[in-house]
């Protein structure tokens, strides 16, 4: 089965390589900075006023300002670069459905989770972030207070898992795509992608469950 550039086509060699290293670049940079992320958040395991230390810091050089519309851009730019291969008809859907069932290959269904999680991804993050950043400063009494109302604590209860399991198999697909990850390393590397994957969803239902009982004035 042959897959064109579904939104930039057609498109020469050196057009699509140049296409497919910025979104390995983007999606190199959501990697890093998603597990960051995590590790930030879930400074609120150690206690409210740690969180807040950390979110003054990114708050008084900026980082949060600038950041997070970088973020949002970069994020736009990698969906993007991917969307040029998403099945979006759904004739396009069935076939890949079909093949993956056929080939029965770990590595193409990892392809499927991560078009599955991106398109989920794409509205919950994009809502995520302009939440976020319509709300500044960062405090841990506003995180706090967001995830104890509403649909919020069910949202990120969605949210975490669909961007774990979209970063780890995003990382483990890029290593194998450039060449890092060998034939004979995949074994080693799938392993470290569960472990790692485990890891960050279950350090994010922690956090989450601190979050909760974070008193909220």
């Amino acid at each position: 089965m042959q897959y064109q550039d579904t939104m930039f086509s057609p498109a020469s060699g050196s057009r699509a390589a140049l296409l497919d290293l910025v979104q390995m670049l983007t999606g190199l940079a959501l990697v890093v900075f998603m597990y960051l992320h995590a590790l930030f958040v879930a400074s609120i395991l150690l206690g409210p006023q740690v969180f807040n230390t950390l979110a003054d810091f990114f708050e008084r050089y900026y980082l949060a300002q600038v950041g997070g519309p970088l973020l949002a851009l970069v994020f736009l730019i990698h969906f993007f670069m991917a969307a040029r291969r998403i099945p979006f008809s759904q004739q396009d859907q069935k076939k890949v459905l079909s093949f993956s069932r056929l080939l029965a290959h770990r590595d193409t269904w990892l392809w499927t989770v991560q078009v599955v999680t991106a398109m989920i991804i794409l509205i919950m993050g994009a809502i995520h972030i302009w939440v976020v950043l319509t709300d500044l400063p960062i405090t841990a009494d506003k995180s706090a207070a967001r995830i104890q109302t509403g649909f919020w604590l069910g949202f990120y209860l969605l949210l975490l898992p669909m961007v774990e399991l979209h970063v780890g198999a995003g990382w483990y697909r890029l290593g194998v795509k450039w060449g890092v990850i060998k034939s004979s390393a995949r074994k080693k590397a799938k392993r470290a992608e569960y472990y790692i994957t485990g890891f960050f969803i279950l350090l994010g239902l922690i956090t989450l469950a601190r979050f909760m009982f974070v008193s909220v004035s």
